[in-house]
């Protein structure tokens, strides 16, 4: 019979991580679509930002050396036009938040801090101190200078990278292409989900939750059915895989029983194949890692909390990778306290779903564990998040701090 190789999950992760040559192809989209996509090439500011010098307050634009004094009000800037008239001595011009300013001017006085005299026959301000140059001024490229590069390749973007692109006029965006994923699920006890059950069978939820999980990071899920027990039904599966995706992922059948017909048809799938079959892990022993003619492999547990834990872990981070991001989104984490004992094998890391108590506004939260098996899903949906007993540790006392890893 087959054994498991038994490896730390930081070790199969490193040798998945090393085997995989690089990011996938990349293509143009509208940088309005661009939330949580990953850019495949350097940003340079094609002009400078601001583009000209603003106010900002609502105020006067003056010159330094006429302060403090009484100046003439001889304009005003309306705002989304430009200031041509030139300041001589002895003046000030009326100018709006983000207004643009005359090239004389050095600085603006606030409204509030000038006082008005409103002469029919020429206004004026009274300015009781002496101003700074640059004083309520945004300078032209202040922001971004023009040429500047404002944004690496492999940066994932969110809401704020967005928008400065657009404010640089940038409307076309060069990113990486999402990696198409393959979910095999098998078994002949399995239905889907819409289905009427017969005693004996059970609803196939892993493929649409990994489905779920793959589109949060980015990949774009692609559902290969449910396979009965049966090697030609994998290899075809596979075989199909190998052309239609960018990753392989197969829930169920990476074991080492009869049936368990995964870990030899990736074998046949291409180079350099098995990396790692089975880890240090609980829930997930049985996890297998592989790399085929350079598309990532990965062969999941059957059992619902199993396969969701192994791919938010495992697959998640290698979808990312194949995007090249730099700043892939990361779990929350709190610090809590273990209402009771944990009893944790001291050969696993194991990680175990914990419900949190109390707030994290200076009173400390309580992580009460709950006992669940591995194939009873609402073990999880009871949860706020996960702890992580490492290896070497057989028990977490209650009372002791721990570190949750959040759900989202």
């Amino acid at each position: 019979m087959r054994k498991l190789d038994l490896v730390t999950p930081a070790e199969a992760m490193a040798r998945l991580r090393g085997a995989l040559s690089g990011a996938l192809a990349s293509e143009t989209i509208a940088a309005t679509h661009g939330r949580d996509r990953v850019l495949a090439q350097d940003v340079l500011a094609p002009i400078p930002m601001p583009e000209f010098r603003r106010s900002t307050v609502d105020g006067y634009a003056v010159r330094t050396v006429d302060t403090p004094g009484t100046l003439r009000v001889v304009a005003a800037v309306r705002m989304g036009e430009l200031a041509h008239i030139a300041l001589r001595q002895g003046e000030a011009i009326a100018v709006p938040t983000g207004g643009n300013l005359p090239d004389d001017a050095d600085a603006v006085v606030m409204a509030e801090d000038a006082r008005r005299s409103d002469d029919a026959a020429q206004p004026a301000i009274t300015v009781t101190r002496q101003l700074a140059p640059g004083e309520n001024v945004i300078q032209q490229g202040e922001d971004v200078k023009a040429g500047e590069v404002v944004l690496r390749a492999g940066a994932r973007l969110r809401e704020q990278e967005i928008g400065g692109l657009l404010a640089l006029g940038i409307t076309q965006i060069s990113v990486r292409r999402r990696p198409r994923v393959a979910l095999i699920a098998s078994g002949d006890e399995l239905v889907p989900p819409e289905a009427q059950t017969r005693p004996g069978q059970v609803r196939n939820i892993n493929q649409p939750m990994l489905a779920a999980l793959v589109a949060r990071h980015g990949g774009i899920p692609l559902d290969f059915g449910i396979l009965p027990d049966q090697r030609q039904a994998f290899e075809e599966a596979a075989q199909r895989a190998m052309r239609e995706a960018d990753v392989i992922v197969f829930t169920a059948g990476s074991s080492v029983g009869e049936r368990d017909f995964v870990p030899d048809v990736v074998s046949s799938l291409g180079q350099p194949g098995i990396l790692a079959h089975g880890i240090l892990f609980r829930p997930g022993k049985p996890t297998l890692f592989a790399v085929c003619d350079g598309k990532p492999v990965l062969g999941l547990p059957g059992n619902p909390i199993s396969s969701l834990v192994t791919g938010s872990l495992f697959l998640a981070p290698t979808l990312w990778q194949l995007q090249g991001a730099h700043n892939p989104p990361q779990p929350r984490h709190v610090r809590a306290r273990l209402t009771e004992d944990v009893r944790s094998p001291r050969d696993l890391e194991h990680w175990f779903p914990v419900k949190l108590s109390g707030d994290d506004y200076g009173e400390t939260l309580d992580a009460r564990p709950i006992s669940t098996k591995s194939n009873l899903i609402f073990g999880l949906v009871r949860a706020d998040g996960m702890v992580c007993a490492p290896i070497g540790v057989d028990r977490l006392a209650a009372g002791a701090e721990v570190v949750v890893r959040l759900f989202d």
